[in-house]
């Protein structure tokens, strides 16, 4: 299932030789757009010629009906793209920044690569610029870095911000798109010069290039996006039977030392009913709902988690997290795990730690409830909640924690 590990397959030069070959045709493509004439790129903002918003929103378009068509059909794995973290303020700001620099040099960063080859000047003067400014940015970042990762949102989508379809919003964007083209004939008719705007199409190219992306946003909107079970039955025999070959469920002193680890963030997410967690929790843990694991809303923060970090998941016994863990792991979250024994079994160890709140086991119960008694909800004020006073002194375990690394590739109009 793609996107597939390219230089996994073809090594690092066949990897060059395939990004060159992709830049290279992006390039083409650019330069057959007119791009590399900054008169043409500039008469965008005063209406007269609207190739710019055409060509690029024409690209919008047709990757986007064909991403999650193919994620439909089960060819491609949404989760592992690379989306760019949202930052909201500093993303509002830069954006208005390259704007005034695009309307008042002509040229965004990527265009003005396109006219350098074409062996224009004032592409020369631009890019320079341009890259005299990284300079500068990078060299005074440290001043403002507060500011230039504030307002996060991590990997945010239009479809997990508004809570709706997949489908529907590629369906609403493709028809906002053909408005915004019919929109951008009317405007180039008022203020452009007829002499430097493209020959009409007949209409039948006209009707067949709007009906093909509607036909294809239809499609997904239909088949819709697959869910986590049929992601679960997608992924290979070796990933599955993890769980019954128990090579996820770390013990106790590993989670103890997880959290001791500075170079590790742990993430602790707790399954268990709202009572059981106010009871009773690990320090640093988050309640999570099977609901909101399943609905992906906790997945989409884990996929945007730094480097290093590694999730447990935590019940009384081990069922729901395994639950928790199958979801997880279908939507392509990493370092995954599942405390043993859960959180009755983390008492049975760690429970006598003190005296002033002691617990006592209740042999009465069974099944996925929480097994000891407590005189009060104290959460984590109990000594054994404390992971970091907790020594591993003792106890003997093989560790399973293998940090593995998402290799993603990011990359933009830049």
């Amino acid at each position: 299932m793609a996107p597939f590990a390219v230089e996994e397959i073809l090594g690092k030069l066949g990897t060059f030789l395939v990004y060159l070959v992709i830049g290279g045709a992006f390039g083409a493509v650019l330069e057959m757009a007119g791009f590399a004439d900054s008169r043409r790129l500039a008469a965008q903002f005063y209406f007269r010629n609207m190739t710019v918003l055409k060509v690029m929103f024409g690209a919008i378009v047709v990757a986007m009906t064909l991403i999650f068509l193919s994620s439909s059909l089960g060819l491609l794995d949404y989760n592992r793209l690379w989306v760019n973290p949202t930052y909201m303020v500093p993303g509002i700001v830069g954006g208005l920044i390259m704007g005034l620099g695009f309307i008042i040099g002509g040229f965004c960063p990527g265009t003005s690569i396109v006219a350098v080859a074409t062996l224009k000047l004032d592409g020369l003067a631009f890019l320079l610029g341009a890259g005299f400014g990284v300079l500068v940015f990078g060299e005074t970042v440290s001043g403002f870095e507060g500011f230039y990762h504030s307002t996060s949102m991590g990997r945010v989508t239009v479809p997990g911000f508004f809570g709706v379809p997949t489908g529907l919003v590629v369906l609403m964007v493709v028809v906002m798109a053909l408005v915004a083209f019919w929109g951008a004939e009317q405007l180039e008719r008022r203020f452009g010069d007829p002499r430097d705007l493209p020959r009409p199409r007949p209409r039948w190219q006209r009707v067949a290039l709007a009906a093909s992306p509607l036909a294809l946003a239809f499609l997904t909107l239909g088949l819709g996006q697959p869910t986590a079970a049929q992601r679960w039955e997608r992924l290979p025999e070796a990933t599955r039977s993890q769980l019954d070959q128990r090579a996820v469920q770390i013990h106790p002193g590993e989670l103890i030392e997880l959290a001791q680890n500075p170079a590790v963030n742990l993430v602790i997410l707790d399954v268990r009913d709202e009572a059981d967690y106010n009871l009773f929790h690990l320090s640093d843990s988050r309640r999570v709902t099977l609901d909101e694991v399943a609905s992906g809303l906790v997945s989409l923060n884990l996929l945007s988690a730094p480097a290093g970090t590694v999730t447990v998941l935590v019940s009384n016994d081990e069922v729901r997290a395994s639950q928790a863990w199958k979801l997880l792991v279908a939507e392509s979250v990493l370092n995954v795990y599942i405390l043993e024994g859960g959180i009755n079994a983390w008492l049975e160890r760690f429970g006598h730690v003190g005296h002033e709140r002691c617990v006592d086991l209740d042999p009465a119960q069974t099944g996925s409830t929480l097994r000891h008694r407590f005189e009060r909800a104290i959460g984590s004020a109990h000594p054994s909640a404390d992971l970091d006073s907790l020594s591993t002194r003792g106890l003997e375990y093989t560790k399973k924690v293998t940090l593995q690394v998402r290799k993603t590739r990011g990359g933009g109009c830049g």
